[in-house]
């Protein structure tokens, strides 16, 4: 067909018919590109059909419809599977182990109108008889409608295509997936859930194709467990005015293939995510030293560049505490191969700068040459880590080729080789550190993710956020970006706000500055200042940082949290994404915008600090502060009590004083030692009577006097040792 016949049909219909003339347009464009491009194979089109017959089970059962059958299966940990045409919940990358086992107390039972239900003591999952399924609160309120799925079955065989549609209340707001995004928030449009793909944006290749949800009714997370590549279009809902009539949220997911399969939990955000670290494995705890300043090289120069830079660092008061060695080490850049010729005693190197309390991470290029859903050969990987401990290496980064990302278990089962290769090596008292570029859900059993530089320029601050956070709420609780240098002007205070964001995320990396290759110096003086001062901090915070560490394995928090994370009912909250929690005890506002000497931050409810000036605001409220260059502001939660680095080196307790007639208080996980046991966390409980603050120590044996030095802050806008 031509264009002028394509205008023929159009005006064939007449001005009253215009839109079943643009449908007719819109044919005719679909058959003149399939004149092109040839037929393609013929594909028939499938629904489940109507219930024909129940098989109750253990924990619910299966429902079998006319040309499909449905699995339904609530576990012990509350959480939900179902599964589409046989699709059970193993095998699976996903899962720490088996299956959970069912919930006894759950049964499948006749529902209304021909469909069928199990109800559970978290939710109420309700089928109809067409295959529509529905997650209702244990009072009956929908919290999502996930519509009966479609397979495109090729009739020569083949794996088939295949969509389902889902419904959201009109209040509630998506978040996640993963890392693939450059908001915690999903924003309405399409997305790409698989790692077939390289991430644009900056947005790292990792895939955790996780959906939480957050409405009045409820928080509650949707896991798709299917590795194929496909899109995920979301369309958040709106509330009608008046006598209006709400439009819900919906959502689309197309696959190219794959089970038809998915976990659903809900609850509260704590709740959700103890549940998933139930099912796909509690994270791994990095070494302490892991929160500390990472140094990236590309060992292009050797041995002697390494030790340049590192002294830059330590005459500057510069805190240092890993160096990490990307590809430019590896001798053609082939995994596992030293050059030689630049790094010819490695181990001495290492050696060197373990004596200084500096440990050397080494990147390993991971090139993907199995097919999907198969792993490499973990044993023989294993022993290729190890090697790397044994020359001195602490632990080890995987780099990938962009173009070309490691399909999602091989990604999970190399960082599982490499974890469990160097902790074989490592000393027993020590910890292996294995960060990833690409993963799956589960990755955070044996490792974290980085994220390289991210986006450019200022969006990139945004976007370097929305990846942790959204990674936190996916179960990967550490992770971050690259902090690197560029040119004069603008670029010099783009580092500063970078540096000063990156030192309250999980992970801080980084990279050289200028074209000298050095460090924050190579700005100038005033620009090293700021700098001393972020990274300062950050060491300062590092027993936080290990007890957030700590609690995110026994509990699955994440260790940054949207403001949201304690009070999802608080709708304003929900929308807030530029500035986060670290923990429950401090509020980080980043200055996200050029040029910026303040700004506003909104505070939840409760009394905060002002860290840097002391002075105590109350929430709910929006606050206009100050944010010079040298600082961003941070916020303490009153009653708060946070573990930091004393000037001797020991720990402290900083406790924030509660409000008059209030009390408070905190957890703190010490780290003793990379091995052993886990430590014991420490229960201290915060009162004010009048100008009076008390800290106590609660153990089996009643309150006591804490064995820690006790600094309270926040009585009359001055701190105080106590």
């Amino acid at each position: 067909m031509s264009g002028r016949d394509l205008v023929r049909s159009w005006w064939s219909v007449g001005v009253a018919g215009a839109a079943q003339g643009l449908r007719t347009v819109r044919a005719a464009w679909r058959r003149r590109g399939g004149d092109a491009t040839g037929p393609g194979p013929r594909v028939r089109a499938r629904v489940p059909g109507a219930v024909r017959e129940v098989e109750p089970g253990p924990g619910g059962g299966v429902i079998r419809f006319a040309r499909s059958e449905l699995r339904i299966l609530v576990a012990v940990n509350g959480a939900v599977f179902w599964g589409w045409d046989g699709a059970g919940p193993e095998p699976s990358f996903a899962l720490a182990g088996a299956c959970p086992e069912p919930d006894p107390r759950a049964e499948l039972e006749p529902d209304t109108d021909g469909g069928w239900r199990v109800v559970a003591e978290r939710v109420t999952v309700a089928v109809s008889r067409h295959g529509a399924l529905e997650v209702l609160t244990p009072g009956g309120v929908m919290l999502r409608r996930d519509l009966p799925p479609r397979w495109w079955e090729a009739e020569d065989g083949g794996p088939a295509r295949w969509m389902q549609r889902s419904e959201v209340p009109a209040d509630a707001r998506f978040f996640g997936p993963g890392g693939r995004v450059e908001g915690p928030r999903p924003w309405d449009g399409s997305h790409r859930p698989g790692n077939g793909v390289t991430g644009t944006g900056g947005a790292v290749p990792v895939t955790v194709p996780v959906q939480l949800v957050v409405a009045d009714a409820g928080t509650h997370l949707l896991f798709v467990d299917n590795p194929w590549d496909g899109t995920l279009t979301l369309r958040e809902g709106v509330e009608g005015a008046g006598s209006g009539h709400d439009r819900v949220g919906t959502g689309e997911l197309r696959m190219e293939g794959g089970p038809v399969r998915g976990w659903v939990m809900a609850g509260t955000p704590a709740r959700v995510l103890l549940t998933w670290a139930s099912l796909t494995g509690a994270p791994t705890l990095p070494p302490a030293w892991a929160f500390g300043h990472h140094l990236v090289r590309e060992g292009v120069g050797g041995e002697d560049e390494v030790r340049r830079v590192v002294a830059g660092h330590l005459e500057r008061g510069l805190p240092l505490d890993a160096v990490h060695l990307g590809a430019g080490h590896l001798e053609g850049g082939r995994a596992f191969t030293v050059d030689q010729d630049r790094f010819p005693k490695l181990a001495v190197l290492a050696d060197e700068l373990r004596r200084e309390g500096i440990r050397l991470v080494s990147a390993v290029r991971a090139e993907d040459r199995r097919g999907e859903g198969t792993c490499p050969d973990v044993a023989d990987a294993r022993v290729r880590y190890a090697g790397q401990a044994a020359r001195g290496f602490a632990g080890v980064w995987h780099t990938v080729d962009g173009s070309v990302p490691l399909g999602r278990g091989n990604a999970l089962c190399l960082a599982r080789a490499a974890h469990e290769g160097l902790r074989d090596e490592v000393p027993a008292d020590e910890r292996p550190l294995v960060l990833s570029a690409s993963g799956w859900a589960g990755s955070q059993r044996y490792g974290g993710v980085w994220s390289g530089e991210g986006a450019v320029g200022w969006p990139g601050l945004r976007t370097s956020l929305a990846q942790v956070v959204g990674l936190g709420l996916c179960g990967v609780p550490f992770s971050g970006p690259d902090v690197a240098g560029g040119g004069e002007g603008e670029a010099s205070e783009l580092y500063v706000r970078r540096l000063q964001l990156t030192a309250y995320l999980p992970l801080l990396r980084t990279g050289a500055v200028g074209p000298a290759g050095g460090g924050p110096w190579e700005y100038g003086a005033v620009v090293l200042g700021h700098a001393r001062v972020a990274l300062g901090e950050r060491r300062r915070l590092l027993p936080y940082f290990v007890t957030l560490a700590h609690l995110a394995r026994r509990t699955g928090a994440p260790m940054v949290r949207p403001v949201w994370w304690p009070a999802p009912e608080e709708r304003e909250l929900r929308d807030c994404e530029d500035v986060f929690l670290l923990g429950d005890a401090l509020l980080v506002a980043p200055v996200l915008e050029p040029g910026a000497v303040r700004r506003e931050v909104r505070l939840p409810r409760g009394r905060w600090y002002d860290t840097a000036t002391g002075r105590a605001y109350e929430g709910p409220a929006k606050v206009l502060v100050d944010a010079p260059l040298e600082r961003i502001p941070v916020f303490a939660r009153a009653g708060a009590v946070l573990p930091v680095r004393g000037e001797d080196g020991g720990t402290e307790l900083e406790v924030w004083a509660p409000a008059p007639g209030r009390s408070g208080g905190g957890l703190v996980v010490p780290d003793g030692g990379d091995g052993g046991e886990e430590p014991e966390a420490e229960r201290y409980l915060v009162t004010r009577s009048g100008p009076r603050v008390v800290v106590r120590r609660e153990t089996e044996d009643g309150a006591r006097e804490p064995s820690r030095p006790v600094r309270v802050r926040g009585l009359d806008g001055a701190g105080g040792q106590m």
